[in-house]
């Protein structure tokens, strides 16, 4: 079983037993959504490549399915900061996995990495969630960067001649796909947490969590205040007209 397979297997159980609710609502992915998502992946690993030409095939779970994902959550994305956060991570993320599997070329690299696509997955990963930060920000980037560094490595097969069929999403793809969503989740939520914790736990009591951001409440509860000094001071009115 492929190693993406058993990854997006372990994860659908998790989240069906309720153990990833609070990261998913704070990616503003509820646990229906994520289990499609995830099973659909599971089942399009396993469906004939898909040909887009003569020489072109594109995977319906190590491509289209996580590109589908992507669109869903940027849509979701809670501001326009975070959306270009998204998209700068995903580039940077693409062209760097994309050099990095021009250099691990050749048998030499091969006897020393059993599994380049692990290499890649984890370094999407962590470049994913340095430049996106927030956990919805990482995981797009997780996801889009791989993506698009195969779609930058068949666009260059083809220039190069390179001969026979060229699938995308093809191959370990999948695997690298989600080892980097997860890694980039994973990074985002557990730094998160501490940073919050160590240097925002008295400096965000007046936040609030709302629509996968923190939200001041300042304004809210000034507001609310002087409601209630209105009401106490139309309250003392009407006691001295009695």
């Amino acid at each position: 079983m492929p190693l993406g397979v058993l990854l997006l297997s372990i994860l659908t159980i998790l989240i069906l037993f309720g153990f990833a609710h609070t990261v998913l609502d704070r990616m503003r992915l509820n646990d229906k959504t994520a289990v499609f998502f995830f099973i659909a992946m599971i089942i399009g690993t396993f469906i004939p490549n898909i040909p887009l030409g003569s020489k072109i095939g594109i995977n319906l779970g190590g491509a289209v399915v996580p590109m589908v994902l992507v669109v869903y959550l940027f849509v979701k994305a809670g501001t326009g900061k975070e959306k270009f956060r998204a998209v700068l991570a995903s580039i940077i993320s693409a062209a760097i996995v994309f050099f990095l599997s021009r250099y691990f070329t050749g048998e030499e690299y091969s006897s020393i990495f059993s599994d380049p696509f692990l290499i890649y997955g984890i370094v999407g990963g962590l470049v994913a969630y340095i430049i996106g930060r927030s956990r919805r920000s990482a995981f797009i980037a997780g996801i889009m960067g791989i993506v698009l560094a195969d779609i930058a490595q068949v666009i260059a097969n083809i220039v190069n001649g390179v001969p026979g069929r060229i699938n995308i999403g093809g191959a370990g793809v999948v695997d690298s796909v989600v080892i980097s969503g997860i890694i980039a989740v994973l990074l985002a939520e557990f730094i998160g947490e501490a940073r919050e914790k160590m240097g925002g736990g008295t400096d965000k009591k007046h936040m609030h969590f709302d629509h996968g951001e923190f939200a001041s409440t300042l304004g809210e509860n000034k507001v609310e205040d002087n409601d209630k000094s209105k009401n106490d001071f139309n309250e003392g009115g009407n006691k001295d007209e009695k």
